[in-house]
């Protein structure tokens, strides 16, 4: 359904391994462009990391560790 209000402005981040055999990237590039019309796309990034397949990756993992440092409050 139609996204309104507070969600139009949520953060995305979306993380795609550029030689993923399972999911390839040119699907993630199509899921981005899709929820950049549906959201501000100001707050979707899109991050692709060379080499990786179907996994994740220490780069990756960095990547969202700042995500989530920067877009959620510290838990006590």
């Amino acid at each position: 359904g139609p996204i309104s209000g507070v969600n139009k402005d949520i953060a995305v981040l979306q993380c795609h391994g550029d030689c993923d055999p399972l999911v390839p990237l040119m699907f993630g590039s199509l899921t981005v462009e899709k929820l950049k019309s549906m959201i501000n796309p100001a707050n979707v990034t899109f991050k692709t990391y060379s080499g990786m397949m179907h996994s994740s990756s220490i780069e990756e993992m960095m990547d969202v560790k700042q995500f989530i440092d920067k877009h959620l409050p510290p838990v006590d």
